[in-house]
């Protein structure tokens, strides 16, 4: 066998395919009858740092009178399973002017297959690309001309040009491709309209054509159109399609040895390449994500450059047979693998050298056979390092398994107890599953072969005698409500912000402590939680709403002890509403919840369950134990899209002779979504009055009817809305306080104040509460949790004291004589015995009681409540 000059390098999947000719001889003198098409496979072996031949194929032609050659080859997809494979050309040409083309496909097998052929009366030599089809394109006369596997007949494109810079595909277009075409120049009795050097700039222009669409696209979306005079060849980095525009990177090089980036059709770089005649440009990924331009010439030579601050030439080499870009060495990204022309070599792959410019370097002609043995090593650490991982990856999907059951049987914990409580505000007996229920049910499912176990849900208090919040006293406790404890019911819309508000009497709201909201959706969702999650926030108002005094404390310290506290209001801002606001107004008292307006919006229309809970005091004792939880049903409030865009539930802060015209609704609305600040003001040299000046004129600011002191901002911008209030101890001090919807509209505030404050001013922000009043809070609250501990520990002893009875056997007293009379006699000595023994066994007793579940509740909670007033307290005055 006799090989021929041809030869083609193609990459693929980290493996080099080199592609060659041979003719058979069947004997000496006599004519060539067949040729052969090779293949071999070659990988590159990283212990031995050499490549080695992997697998090889054949495809046999008959070539009787025929010259056969090697067009071109790339790696193309296969239209019919969307798989990329190597794709080859061949020419038969014979005697005649008729020319058969051949296009093969290269299998993983090292099978050939033969896609289609096809006939000319005229050679292949102008732009020949291979695309996705697999589809043969090239350029005959000025003429665009294609065929795939699919018709099999050559398609001619109607569109002129000059030159192919560039064919592939882009998003929404299909197979494009890119070219230069004479432009068409606006007709002109003048014919020196246009000079020699603008017909040399304006007498082409680049412009892309979709074959599949046979649309035309501009140039300008890839570059200016002075540029179609000089490219010769392009790369298209990155193409997409961004609110029905076409965005484009492209690198192209031109005649003037010049490589451009293009960025959305404008130059963003250039470098000025080192030889001349460049011919083609391709890119590569290298392991530190950057990209390299790898741009060939010529006369053999390659250059790599490299784009970071700008483009500059990395590195260049001269005599390079081909250049080829893949991950060779298995690493995850790419090299760059350079065979060169070695006349000397026999070998086609016997010189070479692959780089990423980086810590990736080898190159042929370098003994690497000392570093057998360290990359036997390395392969074994290797293996090591994968068994390693797998463990982690395999308890890593055990745990993940773990945490979905655990989160899958929390969420039907949450949607049991929801309907627990609306079985319960609604008066319907909810029945919880049992114990056998539950067995039956896990048993049924792990029948049906689940990948989830079924979890059931049963009373936590089954076991458990007298507890002491059960569902039956929950309702008993409900039905002692007065009938008429409520006087209104009323909702607002505030930007984002639903406010519900419940106007309670006033002996009904004197007999409550701890009172808050909860909104549950009257809709039955089966996926989502019914209960509304709600913010919380306290605001209260004297009788003659002459002052305004925001409390936080319901506000959570960040740095808090974990306590038991089932009942009592952090149970409910941690299952049911996370807000709720309290506002006291003369002897009507308002309670308020205000909780996110748009989730509810996305039901278009949705009926809410309007719960107050409280803990009911007993006008006897009003000490903790007395204290019993109620939910009590207040009504139902309906919300719907329209009514919302309607303005039917809006806030109307509305201008009336100087004043501020709106509802005590409408006041307590924006108050409960508004952030209290106050700042003491401060003035030693001059007197205050600037400041209400600029809250009349700047501001624009009118007070309320049931309020002077207090005035609505109604000047345009983010700080409409705001509430301010202006108190004056003396002309040379105040305290101004505003309730605004955030942070920006307070420095906002600030900043247009200290504009007309003197400079001698000083402004401070004053926490919430004096000092004073909170650390006599704070005594009474640690004096209140040292007896309760106290009374605590010590009930259990009282209670062993009265019943010293235990072990004394019935009938029998022991008397009361003098010890020394009780010794006399050995009868004495027996009595004294038997008494001493019975009193230790009577201290053995009272110091090995066992208390019962609800007993060591009660004390958890009476502690968790009074531990938690002294830590709110603490973190106040810190």
């Amino acid at each position: 066998m006799l090989l021929g000059e041809q030869e083609q390098f193609l990459s693929y999947n980290g493996e080099v395919l080199i592609f060659q000719l041979s003719k058979t001889k069947h004997m000496e003198g006599a004519a060539d009858k067949t040729v052969n098409l090779h293949v071999r496979r070659m990988a590159f072996n990283r212990d031995t740092k050499l490549f080695v031949q992997k697998s090889s194929g054949v495809f046999s032609m008959h070539a009787s009178h025929l010259k056969i050659e090697i067009i071109c080859c790339s790696c193309t997809t296969d239209s019919r399973t969307g798989i990329i494979l190597p794709c080859i050309l061949m020419k038969k040409k014979k005697k005649t002017n008729v020319v058969k083309y051949l296009l093969l496909l290269l299998h993983n097998s090292n099978q050939f297959e033969q896609s289609f052929h096809f006939k000319l009366d005229y050679e292949l030599k102008e732009d020949i690309r291979l695309i996705t089809g697999p589809s043969v394109l090239w350029r005959h006369a000025n003429k665009l001309f294609y065929i795939s596997s699919n018709t099999c007949t050559v398609l001619s494109a109607p569109v002129q040009l000059s030159s192919v810079v560039w064919t592939g595909e882009i998003e929404d277009e299909g197979t494009v491709v890119l070219g230069i075409r004479t432009a068409c120049l606006p007709e002109s009795e003048d014919e020196d309209e246009f000079s020699t050097s603008d017909r040399a700039i304006w007498g082409s222009e680049f412009f892309g054509y979709a074959i599949e669409t046979q649309k035309i696209l501009t140039g300008t979306c890839f570059m200016p159109h002075a540029y179609s005079r000089v490219v010769s060849s392009v790369y298209i980095c990155k193409n997409e399609t961004l609110k029905k525009q076409l965005q484009i990177s492209l690198v192209a090089i031109t005649h003037k040895n010049q490589l451009i980036w293009f960025h959305d059709g404008l130059p963003k770089g250039v470098c000025e390449l080192p030889y001349e005649k460049p011919c083609s440009v391709k890119t590569a990924v290298i392991s530190s994500n950057d990209l390299l331009f790898v741009v060939s010439f010529a006369s053999g030579n390659v250059c790599v450059v490299q784009r970071r601050d700008s483009l500059q030439v990395a590195s260049k080499w001269q005599k390079v047979k081909s250049v080829l870009v893949d991950d060779f060495i298995g690493s995850g990204s790419e090299q760059l693998l350079l065979l060169f022309k070695d006349d000397s070599n026999i070998d086609v792959l016997g010189t070479f050298e692959i780089t990423d410019l980086g810590e990736v370097n080898y190159a042929s002609g370098i003994n690497y056979k000392h570093d057998v043995s360290a990359a036997e090593e390395l392969q074994e650490n290797g293996l090591l390092t994968v068994q390693a991982l797998e463990t982690r990856l395999q308890a890593g999907r055990t745990s993940v398994r773990e945490l979905q059951q655990h989160l899958g049987l929390k969420k039907r914990v949450i949607l049991e107890s929801c309907r627990a409580l609306i079985n319960l505000v609604e008066e319907r007996t909810h029945i919880l599953p049992s114990a056998k229920e539950v067995k039956c049910r896990r048993e049924y499912r792990s029948l049906l072969n689940s990948a989830e176990p079924f979890e059931g849900l049963v009373s936590l208090w089954d076991d458990v005698e007298n507890p002491p919040h059960s569902l039956s006293k929950e309702t008993s406790l409900a039905s002692k409500v007065p009938e008429h404890f409520k006087e209104q019911l009323w909702q607002r819309v505030v930007g984002d912000s639903l406010v519900v508000g419940v106007k309670l009497t006033e002996s009904f709201y004197l007999s409550l402590r701890d009172v808050s909201l909860s909104l549950v959706m009257d809709q039955d969702f089966s996926s989502i939680s019914p209960i509304i999650e709600c913010r919380n926030k306290i605001i209260k108002l004297n009788k003659a709403f002459s002052a305004l005094a925001v409390s936080s404390c319901h506000i959570e310290p960040p740095p808090k002890k974990m306590k038991l506290d089932l009942h009592s209001k952090k149970d409910l801002k941690e299952e049911c509403p996370k807000r709720c606001s309290r506002v006291q107004l003369g002897g009507a008292k308002t309670v308020v919840a205000v909780t996110s307006l748009s989730p509810l919006l996305a039901f278009h229309r949705v009926c809410c369950i309007v719960l107050l809970h409280a803990k009911k005091q007993k006008h006897r004792n009003d000490s903790l134990q007395d204290s019993k939880m109620i939910t009590v049903l207040c009504g139902k409030i309906f919300l719907s899209l329209e009514d919302i865009s309607n303005g039917k539930h809006s806030v109307k802060m509305l201008r009336d002779n100087s004043y501020c015209t709106g509802s005590m609704e409408d006041i307590l609305a924006v108050l409960a979504v508004s952030v209290r600040f106050s700042f003491q003001i401060v003035s030693s040299d001059c007197t205050l009055t600037p400041v209400n000046s600029w809250l009349l004129g700047e501001m624009e600011c009118t007070p309320f009817k049931e309020c002077h002191d207090n005035i609505f901002c109604h000047k345009a911008g983010n700080v409409y809305g705001t509430v301010f209030n202006w108190t004056l101890k003396n002309p040379f001090e105040g305290v101004l306080t505003l309730f605004c919807r955030n942070l920006t509209v307070l420095f906002q505030c600030l900043h247009s104040l200290t504009r007309v404050l003197p400079p001698s001013c000083d402004v401070k922000l004053l926490r919430s509460g004096s000092k004073g009043v909170l650390t006599e809070q704070l005594a009474l609250a640690l004096e209140k949790e040292m007896l309760t501990l106290r009374s605590s520990f010590f009930s259990k002893e009282s209670k062993a004291e009265n019943s010293l009875t235990w072990g004394s056997e019935p009938g029998k007293k022991i008397s009361d004589a003098p010890m020394a009379s009780l010794l006399d006699s050995e009868e004495g000595v027996q009595q004294f015995r038997k008494k001493l023994q019975n009193e230790r066994e009577e201290s053995v007793l009272s110091m090995n009681q066992t208390m019962n579940g609800a007993r060591y509740q009660e004390i958890a909670l009476k502690i968790a409540e009074a531990q938690l007033s002294s830590d709110m307290i603490v973190w106040r005055l810190s």
